[in-house]
């Protein structure tokens, strides 16, 4: 099992000072994250000579870019053909810079559209760009996220695909507290398309979500990394902190944090 990070975590930073800083902390990699005003650099608009750098420098620290994090999201019809090729493209950029992994959304559904169709909606996206996807050797992770929280939604979406090179990025989190679904359930019901996993604990106050340090929210990391281990999870597990603390005091104690729930 490997941990990495999101570049939330450090948004200020340049893509040398954050590899270097994983390297320091004993991260296996970084998810850099797109279209966020980060200062990694990692971008569409990235040029060739550009991309060959990014890759060059993550393989000269010794850390690897365990996915690039996109806000691309296929629900509504309106918007599903421009992020298809928004994908396109970052699937592009991913294989360039050495990321075999990219995450996406099925996206928030549209008043009045139902269930059923925004599933066949997304189906026919995710479809879309699989070709791609597998041709460059990159693995696009749909997350368990915002009105796809509920891992059998989720499930549902990758029997239809059937793709290998369209799987689940698992975020430990929203199916328990935004869906209400266990940690077990939620596991079973996603393990054949696990390929990418998001950590973070907190709790809700005053209805909204305020993050906490692992061990002390809703998030049983204990339980999700104990499955992940028997499961022969070799994947990254990833941390994502969002304006949270300071950086040099989150990441050490989170990473402590997982390898004990790993028992590594």
């Amino acid at each position: 099992m490997k941990f990495s990070f999101m570049s939330f975590s450090c948004p200020d930073l340049s893509l040398e000072a954050m590899l270097s800083l994983a390297k320091r902390l004993g991260y296996d990699g970084v998810e850099p994250r797109v279209e966020a005003k980060h200062a990694h650099g990692i971008e569409l608009g990235l040029d060739a000579a550009g991309r060959a750098a990014a890759r060059t420098l993550a393989a000269s620290k010794g850390v690897d870019y365990a996915c690039l994090a996109t806000s691309c999201r296929y629900a509504d019809p309106a918007t599903r053909a421009a992020m298809v090729a928004s994908t396109l493209g970052y699937i592009d950029l991913a294989a360039d810079i050495g990321c075999p992994r990219l995450r996406v959304f099925g996206g928030p559904l549209p008043e009045g559209l139902s269930r059923e169709a925004a599933t066949a909606g997304v189906t026919e996206a995710l479809r879309a760009v699989a070709d791609q996807a597998e041709r460059r050797g990159v693995t696009v992770c749909l997350e368990t996220h915002d009105h796809w929280c509920n891992p059998a939604d989720v499930a549902e979406l990758m029997r239809r695909v059937d793709r290998p090179g369209i799987q689940v990025n698992w975020d430990i989190m929203h199916p328990v507290r935004v869906a209400q679904v266990s940690m077990q359930e939620a596991f079973d019901t996603l393990r054949p398309w696990i390929r990418h996993v998001h950590a973070h604990d907190g709790t809700t106050r005053d209805g909204k979500l305020v993050l906490v340090p692992i061990g002390e929210g809703v998030v049983d990391h204990a339980l999700a990394l104990r499955l992940l281990r028997e499961m022969g999870w070799d994947g990254f597990v990833s941390g994502e902190w969002i304006g949270w603390e300071p950086y040099e005091t989150h990441l050490p104690r989170e990473l402590a944090a997982l390898r004990r729930c790993a028992g590594c």
